[in-house]
């Protein structure tokens, strides 16, 4: 029986070649009518066998195309109208955005296959792509996406382009960056005037000899600017870091797989993701043959290694011309800075540090870094989530509609909700600098404008002193203040789909705490609509503040004079010689409480440490201390017993205090016994502590069901993370984990705007900053 049905397609569904797969579905199976996108996904009207038609809805979920993702679909009969042929039709822009704005994705094979074919049109491009790979968030400038409004618009198609983007059975109808050398896009070199040296492919030929010879040469890619240097050349790679002035900081590297299997340990997880269509920066052990390719002044000090695959088909022109098998692909941005992606950004911030610019015509709309992931033993950990993943949603049990949530003040994300999604935006990174808040502005702006979400809720960080503070003045709107460790707990929550009260566990550097101090060590218990602290670690001062984090002796030796008294003064005599003359300062400040406020956080308990054993005593980069702490871990040293700890009740709230344990580390410092040893023993330490008062919360909340969520930057500690959750389960606990974002700030915007949700609900009530009283 001839029948006809009206389908809707949302999801990620435009710019992934779905329409095309639609086309030869139809053509496949009989059908006629049409495939149009519009502001809310993919419509089909089908017409045809009744059995047919059930068929291709069918396949629309079992047989998308590569990069597509279905999040719903709905059908319903229509007229039968006689309909004869099947066509795409022209997009209707009219009426209020559903979409899903398509991710960047690496060149995919076929297109490789194509550039490296000497008898192919598209031989030796740049810029080749297909339905299947290829930019697209970063080239959007309006929705639906259709070259029109990319940034592709000010390229006209040459005839052969034309054919093949309007042929529905060719694998590039409809791919919006479609182009060729005769009239696509087109490489440029600069000099550090801003002078074009050269274009096209002998641009490339002496970026390949500069690189060759060890120079250092800014690369515009997808997202934004590297800088790139031959990796093997020590000297090249001491030149880029001395310009950078970044001492210390691991280097991301790129190389083809064959050579990333030399140099590091692989997985096969960790290869499915270096191979995916997100193409991140994945975190790998080196190999024992590491050094035997790469100098150690690439990640000094480091047991791991970032590296990604070539994922532009300008990366594998480089790798396919070079002498070279690895190249340094480190951000060209100022720490904490937005991404450079402007060519004349480029030459003037890069002057002095770069010897050339390779660069293009096709503008990058929307700059975006680089993901970085870590395979742990339990899910993959987002350290970074951006290029290939921003601005996929994460689906919310909530509606979300019309709340924004603003993040935190490092390693920045926002969150936009529209109905049941939350659109997650781009790594944005530190806020403390004004290019930093007016791009973040831009972002928001944009992104939120081209997601048809209409601000009607406010949700920010409890801090008082946060920079987007000063823009949240043009949003005469309702403002929802949410304390920072209740937003990491919420967010792990809504990752793993939990709704109920359950138990947290929160570690990480600092969160403005509702009693004035500075929190970062908490057990928690709650939902997003309440939440109750349990406990915490015992407080110390930071001596000077932001200064004691740089300089994490200072942090150390406060710690010790407080926690220890006379006896702790001597230790930090004793384990800093150096600064003998400074300390009496650092005793009175903490004595006095001379600006020095209180904090009783695991980042700075793990930067004390690090100060203790000598690993890293002044930072030159965020996190520094903690990550020398935990790569100079080995994860297969023989079981060791825990230092003495005391868990007590102090104002209702059970306090966690390791002054014995940081007396017997100083100790064990001076009498020489090895780092290695007295690190796995403090991991040991906190492991047991925090089981300890895992219990001792889950015995007071028996309607936690012994569930218990891990959140916060700490948790980017493999082997405390992993630790943890294996002493949990042994415990009986039910442990949920981050596998979405970041557990660190770069997931705070998930939890605040479902937090939001629940305040906003009628009835909800009056609470304070997250952390009001929850019935038992």
């Amino acid at each position: 029986m001839r029948k006809a049905v009206s389908v809707i397609v949302r999801g990620r569904v435009q710019g992934v070649g779905f329409r095309p797969y639609v086309y030869q579905l139809s053509k496949q199976l009989g059908l006629s009518g049409t495939v149009q996108n519009n502001m809310d996904g993919v419509h089909i009207v089908w017409e045809g066998e009744n059995a047919a038609i059930e068929k291709a809805i069918a396949h629309l979920s079992t047989e998308k195309p590569r990069l597509a993702r279905i999040d719903y679909v709905s059908s319903k009969f229509v007229a039968v109208n006689q309909r004869t042929g099947f066509r795409i039709i022209e997009s209707d822009r009219d009426g209020k955005s559903a979409l899903v704005i398509p991710v960047d994705a690496a060149v995919c094979d076929d297109c490789l296959d194509e550039m490296r074919d000497p008898h192919n049109p598209r031989y030796r491009y740049p810029f080749i792509n297909c339905t299947q790979c290829g930019p697209r968030y970063t080239i959007i400038e309006g929705l639906p996406y259709d070259r029109p409004f990319t940034s592709m618009k000010q390229f006209q198609m040459c005839p052969r382009c034309r054919n093949e983007y309007t042929n529905p059975m060719n694998r590039r109808h409809h791919a919006q960056p479609i182009a060729c050398a005769s009239c696509g896009p087109e490489l440029s070199l600069l000099s550090m005037n801003g002078q074009t040296t050269a274009k096209g492919e002998e641009a490339l030929t002496l970026a390949v000899q500069a690189l060759e010879a060890g120079k250092i040469v800014a690369v515009k890619g997808i997202g934004g600017y590297h800088l790139a240097c031959d990796a093997s050349n020590l000297q090249s790679v001491e030149r880029l870091r001395a310009r950078k002035q970044r001492p210390s900081k691991p280097l991301a590297i790129m190389a083809p797989l064959e050579h990333v299997r030399r140099i590091a340990v692989l997985s096969r997880e960790e290869e499915a993701l270096l191979t995916s269509p997100a193409a991140p920066i994945v975190l790998l052990n080196k190999s024992a043959a590491f050094s035997d390719y790469l100098p150690e002044l690439i990640a000094p000090g480091m047991q791991t290694i970032g590296v990604m695959l070539p994922y532009s088909p300008l990366h594998h022109l480089l790798f396919d011309d070079g002498a070279y098998s690895y190249l340094v692909m480190t951000s060209a941005n100022p720490s904490g800075l937005p991404m450079l992606y402007k060519d004349q950004q480029a030459v003037d911030y890069l002057s002095g540090i770069a010897d050339f610019v390779l660069t293009h015509n096709r503008e990058i709309v929307n700059p975006i870094d680089d993901s970085v992931v870590r395979v742990s033993s339990h899910a993959p950990l987002f350290l970074r989530r951006a290029r290939g993943y921003v601005p996929d949603p994460i689906q919310s049990l909530e509606n979300v509609d019309g709340i924004v949530a603003l993040g935190g003040q490092l390693k920045n994300t926002f969150s936009l909700g529209r109905n049941h999604q939350i659109f997650v935006g781009p790594h944005l990174g530190n806020l403390s600098d004004v290019r930093s808040l007016d791009h973040y502005e831009k972002t928001l702006s944009h992104l939120s404008k081209w997601m048809g979400v209409t601000f009607q809720t406010i949700a920010l960080d409890a801090h008082p002193l946060y920079s987007y503070r000063e823009i949240t003045g043009k949003w005469p709107l309702p403002m929802v203040q949410v304390q920072h460790h209740h937003a990491h707990m919420v967010s792990c929550m809504a990752e793993n789909g939990l709704s109920e009260p359950c138990l947290g566990i929160i570690l990480d550097g600092t969160g403005y705490g509702t009693d004035g101090a500075i929190w970062g060590f908490e057990v928690l218990y709650g939902n997003a609509g309440q939440c109750r602290r349990l406990g915490h670690l015992r407080y110390t001062p930071l001596p000077g503040g932001d200064r004691a984090v740089r300089e994490p002796w200072r942090n150390a030796a406060a710690m010790l004079v407080a926690l220890l008294g006379d006896s702790g003064e001597k230790l930090a005599e004793q384990l800093f010689p150096e600064k003998r003359e400074a300390l009496p300062i650092i005793f009175r400040m903490a004595e006095k409480q001379i600006n020095s406020p209180l904090a009783g956080t695991c980042g700075r308990l793990f930067d004390a440490i690090s100060a203790i054993l000598g690993l890293c005593r002044v930072s030159t980069y965020d996190g520094e201390a903690a990550v020398r702490l935990s790569e100079a871990m080995d994860p297969y040293g023989k079981p060791v017993v825990a230092y003495p700890y005391e868990i007590r009740k102090k104002e209702k709230l059970e306090e966690a205090d390791f002054s014995v344990m940081l007396k017997n580390i100083a100790e064990d410092r001076l009498s020489g016994l090895p780092s290695e040893l007295l690190i796995r023993r403090f991991h040991e330490t906190l492991v047991s502590a925090l089981a300890r008062m895992a219990d001792l919360a889950a015995a007071q909340y028996p309607k936690s069901k012994r569930r218990i969520v891990l959140s916060g930057g700490s948790m980017n500690n493999p082997y405390l993370s992993s630790r943890l959750n294996d002493r949990l389960v042994d415990h009986g606990f039910t442990v949920y984990t981050h596998h979405l974002l970041p557990s660190g700030d770069g997931g705070l915007s998930l939890g605040q705007i479902n937090i939001a949700a629940q305040w906003i609900k009628p009835g909800a009530g009056v609470l304070h900053n997250g952390c009001a009283s929850f019935e038992k």
